[in-house]
């Protein structure tokens, strides 16, 4: 595998040995998106899995592709503008293969236009009063909507737009109003002791009747004022965001257009994208341990993660407003109001052990200089955790992984697999017999990761088989010896569980070591990603980061010689979701490579289970008794009727009177969220250690367990294990299985 990746690199590292820009100085930003194209077209024509003809058909596949990407509403481009884009539309290819970047300059120069005329039109419209009392419709069909051909039409289609938006508002407002009556009314009738007993924020506003902030009932023609006024302001706001993105956050939509025309899990990465990609694959990055968010013009703190350098000094707030940035080796601060915070955090990050100091404005209003040591910070909700539950006298194990986490430059750091090995051998601990591991959500990540971890349930064997263009099969194997855990085992899936998640299923079900048990498949993502750093393609560049490029290179097959690509992996039990029919799966994204299959790889079936097959049958039996999962099934099938309704009326009786028989359905499904199960879910002693010192863990764990005990799937799951017999006494308390 790794031999593969090699070979692809220096191929790449030849092909532009020879290219004349590798000793080019680059002088501007037109140049250096030139030698993005030429980087990124020769990547995907030289690395690709599944390489494609750039030609005519490709130029108008882009073409189409682009300008839906940067107007997908047709809200700002005329049909004339779309007339002269044209010229270009089976021209594309040819630009593509001189790295000319011609049509972007137009489109992008073009599109900063008709956006800063879009800006006059909507602040325009919203001055006017909408009258509610029309009977309109809106139709949300965006793909179908022709371009408009006038000034005219352009504002009748943004009030259009903008009636709807604010429709929303304005029924909230009512709402809200008529809420606030009737807690005014009962509020009038509550004792002076009871009154005393009211916050201060109710009281501001229905006891006080001297502050400013008492409620007053306002007319009809107020409330629609008011949400238009809502409507203007995340509006501006929206403009704010659209006039920080620069000419490279442009230019990288019309790069990953085409990048994505080859499949939809090639893309470009800007080098800030590929460190968030990082710090996902290993859920760790250093910094001071803070979540950002950006309010008008000030980033603000929302959130100290938990083990953190600012979460251990317990000096920075959450509400806390940046206003500069200084390192320790500088005198004056770089000021970071109205900078994106995506900027400002390249300033807050650095190595550990250096500190960088923040000027803050407290939530108090004061100004305050405060030091942080920067540290490495571990995002807690990255990795696997563990938690036991009884059930009928037997103690059972669920873990939850919410990705295939790795560090690929240190194969010592912290991974997926040997973090489930770990939780494994402290669930045997408390006398395990039996173990969920909950994939759902789960989108994949590293495919060594998922090797290791298949190898922790079967003998040694194939786990996986991967394939190059133009290449024989290649079988990934478990070359290990033990077991790490060999007793009955449920891999729960929902149809997010994608990539690294449908190979671990696949195999275990393969070998019938494990009862998948979820949606009627899994995503369906059947291909394999390398992340290739284009700086180090690029011999001479003078302009900083080029960034990298993620490009699918390989399909990855079942041992079984099926691929789970487009198809996914059918659950063994299938069991109803809300997910059940909406289109969220690889055979629904633009650009999929196809399904095929190979041979089989040679393996032997586990065979320790002498009731696989009537555990199978029993399940599928209870679920279909359950009325709970007869209701869940009821719900996926409204929300799929939600979802698929594009007319809305914009008469407020009918609006109104549409969202009352919405919420009179809701209320049927209502019950959903009220579902318990007796069962009762506890942390691990470790866990208990380091929760007794955090109460944000503690509270993350409660919440946590109490889903779980909620959870119809996780109740079945438990079942499936209670009813599984093993053809021999399962190895609890014990270290490993040593295989024959």
């Amino acid at each position: 595998m790794k031999r593969n990746y090699n070979i692809l690199l220096l191929t790449l590292l030849l092909a532009f040995a020879s290219c004349s820009f590798t000793t080019k100085t680059i002088d501007d930003d037109t140049d250096k998106d030139k030698i993005l194209m030429e980087l990124i077209t020769m990547a995907l024509q030289q690395g690709h899995f599944q390489p494609k003809d750039i030609n005519d058909n490709f130029s108008e596949a882009i073409f189409n592709d682009y300008i839906d990407q940067i107007d997908p509403y047709k809200r700002y481009f005329y049909e004339s503008d779309i007339k002269e884009f044209e010229k270009y539309k089976t021209e594309l290819d040819d630009q593509i293969k001189a790295y000319d970047v011609a049509f972007f300059d137009l489109t992008y120069e073009r599109l900063l236009q008709r956006i800063a005329e879009s800006q006059e039109v909507y602040q325009e419209v919203l001055k006017s009063p909408f009258n509610y009392n029309e009977n309109e419709v809106f139709k949300a069909d965006y793909e179908n909507l022709t371009y408009v051909t006038s000034k005219k039409e352009m504002k009748k289609r943004w009030r259009h737009q903008l009636k709807f938006s604010t429709i929303a508002n304005y029924h909230d407002l009512i709402l809200e109003q008529e809420a606030d009556v009737k807690r005014k009314e009962e509020i009038s009738a509550l004792s002076a002791e009871e009154i005393n007993a009211l916050s201060d924020i109710e009281k501001n506003k229905f006891v006080n009747t001297n502050n400013e902030n008492k409620f007053v009932v306002k007319s009809n023609t107020e409330l629609e004022i008011e949400a238009r006024e809502t409507t203007l302001g995340l509006l501006d706001e929206l403009y704010v965001f659209i006039s920080e993105r620069e000419r490279q956050d442009w230019f990288t939509v019309y790069i990953n257009t085409i990048a994505r025309e080859f499949d939809p899990h090639t893309y470009y990465f800007v080098p800030e994208e590929r460190e968030d990609f990082n710090v996902q694959m290993t859920g760790k990055y250093e910094g001071i341990g803070a979540r950002l968010i950006q309010k008008g013009e000030y980033i603000t703190i929302t959130e100290l993660i938990s083990g953190g350098s600012a979460w251990r000094q317990n000096k920075l707030e959450v509400g806390d407003a940046i206003l500069k940035v200084r390192q320790e080796d500088e005198e004056e601060g770089v000021n970071v109001v109205g900078m994106r915070s995506g900027d400002a955090v390249k300033f807050i990050r650095g190595p550990k052990g250096t500190n960088v100091i923040l000027t803050l404005k407290k939530v108090d209003g004061t100004i305050e200089e405060l030091s942080i040591p920067r540290d490495v910070i571990e995002l807690e909700e990255t990795y696997a955790k563990s938690s036991t539950v009884k059930k009928n006298d037997k103690i059972f194990g669920v873990i939850n992984l919410p990705g295939f986490y790795d560090n690929f430059d240190d194969n010592n750091e912290r991974n997926a697999a040997s973090d489930i090995k770990k939780e494994i051998e402290r669930l045997k601990a408390e006398g395990m017999e039996g173990l969920v591991i909950d994939l759902r959500n789960n989108g994949g990540g590293s495919l060594r990761s998922v090797i290791d971890i298949v190898g922790l349930f079967i003998k040694d064997g194939p786990v996986v088989q991967v394939r190059t263009t133009g290449e024989p099969a290649e079988v990934l194997r478990d070359k290990d010896r033990s077991i790490t855990w060999d007793g009955p085992l449920v891999i729960l899936v929902n149809e997010l569980s994608a990539s690294a998640s449908e190979i671990m299923a696949a195999a275990l079900q393969d070998y019938k070591r494990a009862i998948v048990l979820g949606s009627k498949q899994t995503f369906g993502k059947g291909s394999v990603q390398r992340i290739f750093d284009l700086n180090r393609i690029l011999r001479s560049n003078t302009k900083g980061d080029l960034g990298a490029i993620k490009l699918t290179i390989q399909k990855y097959y079942r041992i079984n010689g099926g691929s789970v690509q487009l198809k996914g992996v059918e659950s063994d039990v299938v069991v109803p979701d809300r997910y059940s029919y909406i289109d969220i799966g690889e055979k629904d994204q633009d650009n999929p490579l196809p399904w095929d299959k190979i041979e089989a790889a040679p393996y032997e079936a586990w065979g320790n289970y002498f009731d696989y097959d009537e555990t199978i049958k029993n399940s599928k039996e209870r679920m279909q008794k359950s009325e709970q999962l007869k209701l869940i099934d009821e719900n996926a099938k409204w929300i799929k009727k939600i979802r698929d309704n594009d007319y809305y009326s914009l008469n407020y009786q009918d609006y109104k009177a549409q969202l009352d028989t919405n919420e009179k359905e809701a209320k049927r499904f209502a019950k959903l969220a009220d579902y318990k199960t007796n069962l009762t879910f506890n942390s691990l002693p470790y866990e208990l250690a380091l929760i007794a010192q955090d109460s944000t863990l503690k509270i993350k764990r409660d919440r946590w367990h109490e889903s779980l005990s909620s959870d119809v799937y996780i109740e079945e799951a438990l079942n499936v294990l209670n009813d599984l017999k093993m053809s021999y006494q399962v190895k609890t308390k014990l270290a490993t299985t040593i295989k024959n």
